[in-house]
């Protein structure tokens, strides 16, 4: 009589089976800027991915202060500090507040990132304050090198946006190897559809009533505005017609004081199914920034096929028409082909469409997702 056959081993264990615990600061700032959009482009991937594949996530901030709580809108538990944000952050800055307790893996979207009884993953945008000092605040040029460092002793992992920042990071000399750090570019498809309607009204509020340039991203040194405001200054004469650049996004810190150049005007913020429309409708986007991570604003504009002027920004990928963001002739001659030029702006369009086409925040996820099983399973 022949052996029973030996039974099928045991499937391996989820090293996430304890759930990820999303820490999303940056979530509850008044200027979420674009690390806000990070954090919200790879909720929305993570809830398009098919159930088995997406562990179970909670979300950890400072205490709500608002009466509507913004992380209420993604539908996920969110564990919150007793602590305000200053505080939160502070006692992270000194190792205190530890959370993660129970979960199989904590990360982090930002360098406000906490000290973690689990795995700790982070998310680095950027060491742009490295690159151009000049650009920011003495107080913040000393948190950002602080928290990289206490990020290259506390995490686990290291997520970047770009190849290029990848390098930079390895050669910080901070102690982050390849190793410990994982490339993981960003999604395109994050905005609504276009609301043409809703972009007719800012235009109107502001007295546009034609064609129009675009520029969009929080009002701060590193993007630069001082340079392309002379640059478009030079080019309007050179236009088709005296179009005016519409300048979107909320003040930060250090913006341009005095008078701006006729026909510059500024809308703030506005919603995302504006902000689409305004994209559709612009002659060109105009993005010039000193240092990017990766240039949100620039994947935002191709998907909808607008031609994009920038400087070298890693989301890009040759798709833009390319200028030097500290020569302001470069900038304006920039401006004028990629506003006037038919045979160039379709090139621009479709070539940014296709570019942009292949990024989303699904395989973002999925990618983050990989990362987390893999460092969970490591630990463990």
């Amino acid at each position: 009589m022949s052996e029973a056959p030996p039974p099928d081993p045991p499937p391996p264990a989820d090293p996430l089976a304890a759930g990820v615990l999303l820490v999303v600061e940056q979530l509850r700032r008044q200027v979420p800027g674009g690390i806000g959009t990070y954090a919200a482009g790879l909720l929305q991937g993570l809830a398009a991915l098919p159930e088995g594949d997406r562990p179970t996530l909670r979300l950890y901030a400072s205490r709500e202060v608002e009466r509507r709580d913004p992380l209420a809108a993604y539908g996920l538990p969110v564990h919150a500090s007793p602590l305000p944000s200053p505080l939160l952050v502070r006692a992270w800055d000194l190792g205190l507040a530890r959370v993660g307790e129970g979960s199989a893996l904590v990360h982090s979207v930002s360098l406000a990132a906490p000290a973690s009884v689990p795995p700790l993953v982070v998310t680095v945008h950027d060491l742009a304050w490295r690159a151009i000092p000049e650009a920011y605040p003495r107080h913040g040029l000393r948190w950002h090198e602080a928290a990289l460092r206490r990020t290259a002793k506390r995490a686990d992992a290291v997520v970047v946006p770009s190849r290029e920042v990848a390098d930079e990071l390895v050669g910080a000399g901070v102690g982050l190897g390849e190793d410990r750090v994982a490339v993981i570019e960003e999604g395109a498809d994050h905005l609504p559809r276009a609301d043409l309607d809703a972009a007719g009204l800012v235009l109107g509020r502001l007295g546009v009533t034609g064609e129009f340039l675009l520029t969009v991203g929080t009002l701060e040194p590193r993007k630069n505005l001082r340079r392309l405001f002379a640059a478009y200054r030079a080019a309007r004469p050179r236009l088709a017609g005296p179009w005016p650049l519409v300048v979107v996004g909320p003040p930060g810190w250090g913006e341009p004081s005095g008078r701006p150049p006729e026909g510059v005007v500024f809308a703030g913020r506005v919603g995302d199914a504006a902000l689409a429309g305004l994209y559709a409708l612009a002659r060109c986007l105009a993005y010039v920034p000193l240092k990017e991570g990766f240039g949100l604003p620039v994947v935002e504009a191709m998907r909808l096929g607008t031609p994009v002027v920038a400087s070298r920004v890693p989301s890009a990928a040759g798709a833009t028409l390319e200028v030097d963001p500290l020569d302001v002739d470069s900038i304006a001659e920039g401006l004028v082909a990629a506003a006037s030029d038919e045979t160039l702006r379709a090139r621009l369009s479709e070539g940014g469409q296709v570019r942009a086409a292949a990024l989303t925040w699904r395989a973002t996820a999925a990618a983050h997702v990989e990362l987390w099983r893999r460092v969970a399973g490591s630990r463990g």
